[in-house]
């Protein structure tokens, strides 16, 4: 028989447990982007005030710069309990929530007002689809439409695309089965290895958004650019689940709010800062390369066999591409 003595002692042991793993908790967070980038430092500005805010509960350790290696080696971290979460490409994430995929359809969304249309519709069902796949989204910001960028040819038409050296993230295989419809041969690299690619000439083409060129330096190997919105992508803030409940439901609350924010503040940062960046690489002498009408054609044919490809895979919900098609039907009939 336990004594009341006992019983106490063994009480405030299960209380001090539990309010260790419920109310106290650091995040640890891995992103590619720079030190002194804007994503980090509104990232640590949001870290700042939900420490204020939980009166030091919740905290924030960030590692930038890729020092814990790419974002596919952030999410072996993750998993393995080594990392928290991590800002990273949303492809990075396909494995949690395939339906991703919707923003990535190629030549689909051709300005910036039909993407934002869509994504006022879309968001909360893609981040309910990463919760159910075990990512909580604190922060969605939009890297940009990617372009087709070149360092060796003018690449207005399919064809010439079909002769270049075309790289594709590692590890990341819709990607590769996307150029391949396009009759490419991909070469896989991880990012951080596409700029010594170029260098070296291992790769001469690639696609990525204009500040995502600058940021990592790619545009100084840069000679051409297709100015033909090739898709569009986004950069998310994703905490595991799990690691995430732990911590008290009105903290949850606060980092919910305080990072939303944050990274609706990057978001309205990443516009403007495309739109310079598109003349900034102009300056530097990259050429704008104009697909004909006819090309254009070839290019949005072999495209929408490529993304009705990724439904009847089973890659991409085909009710979900119906929902977004429709959202673009009516916006352009406004």
């Amino acid at each position: 028989m336990i004594k009341p003595f006992s019983r106490l002692f063994l009480f405030l042991l299960l209380f001090l447990f539990s309010t260790s793993v419920v109310y106290g908790k650091t995040f640890k967070i891995a992103t590619l982007s720079p030190e002194g980038s804007d994503w980090m430092q509104k990232m640590r500005a949001g870290a700042k005030e939900i420490k204020e805010k939980t009166g030091g509960r919740v905290k924030f350790k960030f590692y930038p710069g890729g020092v814990m290696g790419d974002d596919q080696a952030v999410m072996r971290k993750i998993r393995i309990g080594q990392l928290h979460g991590g800002a990273v490409a949303g492809g990075s994430l396909i494995k949690a929530n395939a339906d991703y995929r919707i923003f990535n359809l190629l030549l689909t969304y051709k300005n910036q007002g039909e993407i934002n249309h869509v994504r006022q519709h879309i968001d909360p069902v893609i981040k309910k689809g990463f919760e159910n796949g075990g990512f909580i989204i604190l922060g969605m910001a939009e890297a940009g439409f990617a372009y087709t960028m070149s360092s060796k040819k003018a690449i207005s038409n399919v064809e010439t695309l079909r002769k270049q050296k075309v790289w594709t993230p590692s590890n990341d295989k819709i990607s590769q089965e996307t150029l391949q419809s396009f009759g490419v041969t991909p070469i896989p690299l991880p990012y951080g290895d596409v700029l010594a690619g170029l260098q070296t000439g291992l790769i001469d083409t690639v696609a990525m958004s204009p500040i995502g060129a600058i940021a990592l330096q790619w545009y100084t190997q840069i000679k051409y650019l297709t100015d033909m919105p090739l898709l569009y992508s986004l950069g998310i803030l994703a905490i595991n689940k799990k690691a995430f409940k732990k911590i008290k439901s009105a903290d949850q609350k606060i980092v919910r709010d305080v990072m939303n924010k944050a990274f609706a503040a990057i978001e309205a940062t990443n516009r403007k800062n495309n739109i310079e960046a598109l003349k900034v690489l102009k300056k530097s002498g990259i050429k704008f390369i104009t697909p004909s009408a006819k090309d254009y054609k070839h290019w949005q044919r072999l495209a929408d066999t490529a993304n009705k490809e990724l439904v009847d895979s089973g890659n991409l919900d085909a009710k979900l591409v119906k929902k977004v098609e429709q959202l673009l039907k009516d916006y352009r009939l406004k």
